[in-house]
């Protein structure tokens, strides 16, 4: 019924019924082959939501009772946003993806992580933080810091996404120079927080995972140096990847009518797993990743496994899927797991991908 809605009416919709609590509950026993730790946290699976489902922090606690192991809050900025204007999400049926250009439309850091912080999490929650519209490239930095601190309490890891086509100049921050001024300083904030929990109510005393959300335009020697700038700068993993702009063989006709925005879900699958590869090779299994792009089954989430990501998530896939899609991705990546011998999640981490 959903899916005959247009895409951001139905969204809105699914999420009201969650929070009414219409949603799926899973009680199932979570498989303990499916468990995994990664940058001092532990997961229950490692299917997780991404960042754009629940931009606002409102559905985390029902989103972990339908079977999911991790939520990424967001993208939350540090001032609210309204987004660019509507129609601005669009289906592509024929091609099982999305097309959206939503702009990082959220209600503002300090209002989501005021709603964090009165929840009881059942998961593992990351915020995933991004830059104001109106600020401009040469005063990002800042504007991600005072993002930061005001999710640093609430958020289980950070995301900082310097890779969504929908704000302009955002994906120049992916280059070399700009991205490692933008760690460091993350990097050297966090330790000034870890510092300062007692004005500030912070529990953390060892540093806050921090991970980098990357495009998958970017050629081969771009994503190695994003590597490189990760692992000189100690951040805990990669998130590969986010939406594409590329058009390509999409089924579906006169896409271009729908006007910019980035492609998510089955045309993103093959060109996210090779990045996967990309990042777990180049890094020698040091960098963490979690992979996101085209999971709709789990064979899907075993490929980019076996690619070198230790977790996964799911956006589009679970828009198409509907409330059974956690469960099915859960017990079916169990089985693969299972029938191909891993005792673990963790052994099949990069079984695919040669160091």
């Amino acid at each position: 019924m959903l899916l005959r809605l247009p895409p951001e009416t139905a969204h809105d919709i699914g999420i009201k019924g969650l929070q009414l609590g219409l949603g799926p509950s899973d009680r199932r026993e979570q498989s303990p082959v499916l468990t995994v730790e990664r940058f001092g946290l532990k997961f229950a699976n490692p299917l997780g939501v991404a960042a754009g489902f629940d931009k606002n922090g409102v559905v985390v606690d029902q989103l972990a009772a339908s079977g999911f192991g991790f939520v990424e809050v967001g993208t939350v900025t540090f001032q609210p946003q309204l987004g660019n204007p509507k129609p601005r999400l669009f289906r592509l049926p024929q091609d099982k993806a999305l097309v959206n250009r939503l702009g990082f439309n959220n209600d503002g850091a300090a209002v989501v992580a005021e709603r964090l912080a009165k929840g009881q999490h059942r998961c593992v929650v990351g915020v995933n933080i991004g830059k104001d519209k109106e600020v401009p490239n040469e005063d990002a930095v800042e504007n991600y810091l005072a993002a930061f601190e005001l999710v640093y309490p609430v958020a289980d890891y950070i995301a900082v996404n310097v890779s969504s086509p929908n704000t302009p100049g955002l994906r120049d921050l992916q280059e070399a120079d700009q991205l490692g001024t933008l760690l460091s300083a993350l990097q050297q904030y966090d330790r000034v927080l870890r510092s300062d929990k007692p004005r500030e109510g912070v529990v953390q005393d060892h540093p806050k995972p921090l991970l980098v959300k990357i495009a998958p335009d970017l050629s081969t020697d771009e994503i190695l140096s994003i590597v490189d700038i990760c692992l000189q700068n100690k951040i805990a993993g990669i998130i590969a990847t986010n939406t594409t702009v590329s058009r390509a063989g999409l089924r579906t006709s006169d896409v271009e009518k729908l006007g910019s925005g980035g492609v998510s879900g089955s045309p993103l699958r093959t060109r996210s797993n090779e990045v996967i590869s990309m990042i777990y090779r180049h890094s020698k299994g040091n960098l963490p990743v979690i992979g996101v792009g085209g999971v709709f089954t789990g064979e899907d989430a075993f490929d980019k496994i076996a690619s070198g990501a230790s977790l996964v998530q799911a956006y589009t896939g679970f828009i198409y899927g509907g409330p059974a899609f956690p469960s099915e991705i859960t017990v079916g990546l169990a089985q693969l797991l299972e029938a191909k011998g891993f005792n673990s999640l963790t052994d099949a981490v990069g079984s695919a991908t040669s160091i």
